[in-house]
C-alpha cells in the first residue's frame, strides 16, 4: 500500500475551527515492490545473459558435434532462435503470460534495431575500407577524369566532376520538388474534394514507380521532343519524378497530425484559410516536413537508372546543366566498378563512400534546420526577439514619461486675467 494522504471524517458543525485536518494512515501489511521502468533488474539481466549463453552453446553443439550443419549465417540464426526459446523458458519460471509477451517483444524490437544499425554500419565501413586507397590522395576530390585513364595510378584523376554534377542535379530537383510537393500536400489536407482524392490515388501509385520508367518518360518527353541531347537538367527532372511522390506522401501524413483546434483558434482570431496555413499549420509541422524532404532526397540522390538514360556519361567537369552530359556520383560508381582494373574499382568504392558521406551531411544540415520543435526559437531568433522587446519597452517608457511628469507636478491656479474695458469706439 502506498503512502496516501487521506482526509479525516468531517468534524461536526459545533466543532471548533481547525478541527478538520489531514492524517497519514499507518501501514498495514507489506508494500509492493517498486518497479523500475528505465533499468533492468538483476533477474532480467540474469535471464538475458543465461539465455544468450545457452543459445550459443546449443548452436555450437549442433554445428560441431551433433548435426551435420555448416555456415556462419546458419550458426547465427540457430543461436538466435535457441536464445529466444531459452529466454521464454527462463521468463516463464517466475512470470506470467503477460510478462513473457512483454520481454519477448522487447527482445525482438531491440534485435531488429540492432540488425538495421549493424547493416548501416557495415555498408559505410565496407565502402570506406575498400575505397581507402583512393581517399588518401587529395587529387581524388580536386580533379576530374578528363586526363586520366583506366591504367593510370590513383595519384591522377578524381571525381570532382561527379560531385559537382550531383549537387547541381539534386539542387534543381529540390527547387522543383519542395514547393510543388508541399503545396500538393497542403491542397490534399486543407482543400480536399473529389479531385484531391484522385490526386492522392495518383501519388500512391507513383510511390512504387520503377526508376527506369521515370528515366524513360523524361527521355521520351524531354530529350526526344525538346532538348535532343542528354543533360543535367533532364537528369534533374527524372530525379524530381522519383522524389515528388515520396515528399507529397510523407508531407500529407505529417499535415494530418496537426491538431484541428490550432486551425480553429486561428479562425477564431480572424485569420483566413491561407493565413492559417502559412502561420500555424506549416510552422507546427516543420520538423515533419523536413523529414519528408530528407526521405525524398535520399531516394533521389542515389538513383542510377534514370540518370543513366538522361544525363549521359562524361569525364569532363561541367557547370552548365542545360548543355551536354553531366555525370553524378551514383552513375560514376557504376562506371568505375564495371571496369576490371583494380584502380578503377578502388575509385568506385571511394566514390560510393563520398556519396554516403554527402547524404549524411545533407541529413545533418536538414536536421539542424528543421529539428527544433514548434515554438522553439534559434539563438539568433531569440536575440532578435529580445532586442524587439527592449525597443518596445523603451518606446512605452518614453510615452509614459510626459504623463507621469504632468501628474506629479503641483497644481497651480491660473493667474487672473485683468478685465479690460471695452473700447467705446
Amino acid at each position: 500500500m502506498s503512502d496516501t494522504l487521506l482526509e479525516a471524517p468531517p468534524a461536526p458543525a459545533s466543532a471548533p475551527r481547525g478541527a478538520r485536518r489531514t492524517t497519514v494512515p499507518d501501514r498495514v501489511g507489506e508494500t509492493g515492490e517498486r518497479r523500475r521502468l528505465h533499468r533492468a533488474t538483476f533477474e532480467e539481466r540474469f535471464d538475458l545473459i543465461g539465455a544468450a549463453a545457452a543459445g550459443l552453446a546449443t548452436s555450437t553443439l549442433l554445428f560441431g558435434w551433433i548435426a551435420p550443419l555448416t555456415g556462419v549465417v546458419g550458426w547465427i540464426v540457430v543461436s538466435y532462435l535457441a536464445f529466444l526459446g531459452y529466454y521464454v523458458l527462463l521468463t516463464a519460471l517466475v512470470g506470467d503470460r503477460q510478462r513473457i509477451a512483454d520481454r519477448v517483444a522487447t527482445v525482438l524490437l531491440v534485435s531488429a534495431g540492432a540488425i538495421l544499425f549493424g547493416a548501416l554500419v557495415f555498408v559505410v565501413v565496407f565502402a570506406l575500407l575498400r575505397g581507402r586507397d583512393a581517399f588518401w590522395h587529395l587529387n581524388f576530390f580536386t580533379q576530374s577524369m578528363e586526363l586520366a585513364g583506366p591504367l593510370d595510378p590513383l595519384t591522377e584523376g578524381g571525381i570532382l566532376h561527379a560531385i559537382v554534377g550531383t549537387l547541381i542535379q539534386i539542387t534543381i530537383a529540390l527547387a522543383i520538388t519542395i514547393p510543388l510537393g508541399i503545396a500538393t500536400a497542403v491542397f490534399l489536407n486543407e482543400v480536399g474534394g473529389r479531385f484531391a482524392r484522385f490526386v492522392r490515388t495518383i501519388v500512391d501509385a507513383m510511390t512504387a514507380l520503377p526508376s527506369i520508367v521515370a528515366g524513360l518518360f523524361i527521355y521520351a518527353a524531354v530529350i526526344q521532343l525538346v532538348t535532343h541531347q542528354r543533360s543535367g537538367f533532364a537528369a534533374a527532372l527524372a530525379i524530381t519524378v522519383m522524389m515528388l511522390p515520396i515528399v507529397i506522401r510523407a508531407a500529407d501524413v505529417v499535415l494530418r497530425l496537426v491538431p484541428g483546434n490550432l486551425r480553429e483558434a486561428s479562425y477564431a482570431l480572424g485569420a483566413g484559410r491561407w493565413r492559417t496555413v502559412w502561420g500555424v499549420v506549416l510552422p507546427t509541422a516543420r520538423s515533419g516536413l523536413v523529414t519528408a524532404v530528407i526521405l525524398g532526397t535520399a531516394r533521389g540522390i542515389g538513383e542510377t537508372s534514370p540518370v543513366l538514360l538522361t544525363s549521359g556519361v562524361t569525364a569532363v567537369l561541367s557547370f552548365n546543366p542545360f548543355s551536354g552530359p553531366m555525370i553524378s556520383l551514383p552513375l560514376q560508381v557504376f562506371d568505375f566498378v564495371r571496369s576490371p582494373e583494380p584502380t578503377m574499382i578502388a575509385r568506385g568504392f571511394g566514390t560510393a563512400a563520398v556519396l554516403l558521406m554527402l547524404v549524411l551531411v545533407l541529413f545533418g544540415i536538414a536536421r539542424v534546420i528543421g529539428g527544433r520543435p514548434p515554438g522553439q526559437l534559434s539563438p539568433r531568433q531569440q536575440q532578435r526577439a529580445q532586442e524587439a522587446s527592449r525597443r518596445d519597452a523603451d518606446r512605452m517608457a518614453r510615452r509614459a514619461a510626459p504623463v507621469t511628469a504632468s501628474s506629479t507636478a503641483p497644481s497651480e491656479s491660473p493667474a487672473p486675467v485683468p478685465h479690460e474695458k471695452a473700447d467705446p469706439s
